[in-house]
């Protein structure tokens, strides 16, 4: 007890030194911990962001993940309906999942035939209500929330499509699209229609026969071309709903996104209809291994359950594990550059300390003070600088992060088109508070080792005949 007193005093004894090393390593720790809570924040934000879209979980055909996108349809998942229903009937699943839905990946060639213009698209059919049900997972409570889908409330034959497309099939005006200029009015007349007779014929014999009234009254039309399965070409005429910007322009100029119907006749006609992927969303993130493990069981016991895989978000989406690691990277650089400067700031404050009270551990020495005694002393001073400092480092930072929330700013996040709020996550990260209050005690209880080892084996006559 004598030794937590003494240490005490020997701190206040030269206020301004051992103030100026706490702020040290209150400013270094609350640096530390508002980044970390700001690239917390960037991967949930990103997690919450794939889940939304693509689910946790996926059920594909196997290999169509290295190989599937050039030829979505020769990887179809045959009587799909009965996985999704063994998948929701399942009772360790029931109560880990949300929602367990299909979607169609579509390969063709989008027109506007009558400006003619065309280009290559890619894009899915989505079941809309419970693709809308997906948009409304958030386990981390973001303030931002996903607006309606622009398919709900939509004709069977309506299509959702990228900014990009819109550009390039002519459809600026009509869809309202910002900063692009339609070409097409600077064009004559005689150079527009360059569509062949054939697929012009077969878009508008498929739009006679599919047209409802609700499709009739949307201003801009398209024809989606597509190969089916069986080889031949199948092309049907779908109205725009809207034009949506995607976050990565390559996909914004190949977008598409209409029902899980309507893609299905495309592709399959009168055929079996089938799906490349079984989407399923969980409540929580982290019951995400034992769900993997568990649909896995339910599919081989199902019948050609053994050609399917189960892949997750971060398979899915390569770009979350590159962004996350990357701020993992920055945030291990800049913990282990303060964490430096803790160290040197501490050993030099105590090397100081050891210098000036030279004489004063001679004399304890001389006083049958052992070796051990000298180094408890000292150890003890630089545990309650570095306990000092970590708990106002951490109540700075909470401090720090909860102006942050409450300034109203705002960003973009890499893969998204609208901004978010700003915000830091350090209030209930209790692991990384943890984690880093605690490494500074250490690297400020060892930087005081080191001078206490010196002190401890410093000749009594020696120290006590030092000026």
């Amino acid at each position: 007890m004598k030794t937590w007193t003494l240490a005490c005093r020997n701190l206040l004894r030269n206020r301004r030194r051992s103030s100026m090393t706490l702020l040290a390593m209150v400013i270094g720790l609350t640096a530390v911990l508002l980044f970390g809570g700001y690239a917390r924040n960037i991967n949930y934000g990103l997690q919450t962001s794939y889940v939304r879209y693509g689910g946790h979980l996926q059920i594909q055909r196997s290999d169509y993940f290295l190989y599937g996108s050039g030829d979505p349809v020769a990887y179809g998942i045959a009587d799909y309906r009965r996985i999704v229903d063994a998948v929701r009937g399942d009772p360790v699943l029931r109560s880990m999942v949300t929602v367990v839905t299909p979607m169609l990946t579509v390969n063709g060639i989008a027109g506007n035939f009558a400006a003619g213009a065309s280009r290559t698209v890619f894009g899915s059919g989505i079941v809309v209500d419970e693709q809308r049900k997906m948009r409304q997972w958030d386990d981390y409570g973001f303030p931002n929330r996903s607006g309606p889908l622009a398919l709900e409330g939509t004709p069977p034959n309506a299509v959702v499509i990228g900014t990009g497309v819109a550009r390039v099939l002519h459809l600026c005006g009509v869809l309202r699209v910002a900063q692009c200029s339609d070409p097409v009015a600077k064009r004559e007349v005689s150079t527009r229609a360059t569509v062949p007779g054939d697929l012009a014929q077969l878009a508008l014999a498929e739009s006679h026969s599919s047209r409802d009234s609700a499709f009739a009254a949307s201003a801009a039309h398209i024809q989606l071309l597509t190969s089916n399965a069986y080889g031949a070409p199948n092309v049907a005429e779908l109205g725009v709903v809207a034009a949506e910007k995607q976050g990565v322009k390559a996909l914004d100029d190949m977008y598409v996104q209409l029902h899980l119907a309507q893609a299905q006749r495309l592709v399959y006609g009168g055929g079996e209809p089938k799906v490349t992927s079984i989407v399923v969303q969980l409540r929580h993130t982290a019951d995400i291994d034992r769900a993997r493990a568990r649909l896995t069981s339910v599919l081989h016991g199902l019948p050609g359950g053994d050609a399917l895989d189960v892949l997750d978000f971060a398979t899915l989406y390569p770009q979350y594990g590159q962004v996350t690691g990357m701020f993992n990277a920055v945030f291990g650089f800049i913990a282990m550059l303060f964490a430096t400067v803790v160290m040197f700031t501490v050993g030099n404050t105590m090397n100081m300390a050891v210098t000036e009270r030279t004489r004063e551990i001679g004399t304890l020495r001389a006083m049958g003070l052992r070796d051990a005694g000298v180094r408890r002393m000292f150890i003890c001073e630089g545990f309650l600088l570095g306990l000092c400092g970590a708990a106002c480092g951490v109540l700075l930072a909470l401090a720090g992060a909860l102006s942050i929330n409450h300034a109203g700013l705002h960003w973009t996040p890499p893969g998204q088109t609208d901004s978010v709020a700003l915000t830091v996550r350090v209030w209930g990260e209790t692991a990384m508070i943890g984690r880093h209050a605690l490494g500074i005690v250490l690297v400020a209880t060892a930087s005081a080792w080191l001078s206490a080892r010196r002190a401890s084996r410093m000749p009594i006559v020696e120290a006590l005949r030092f000026f």
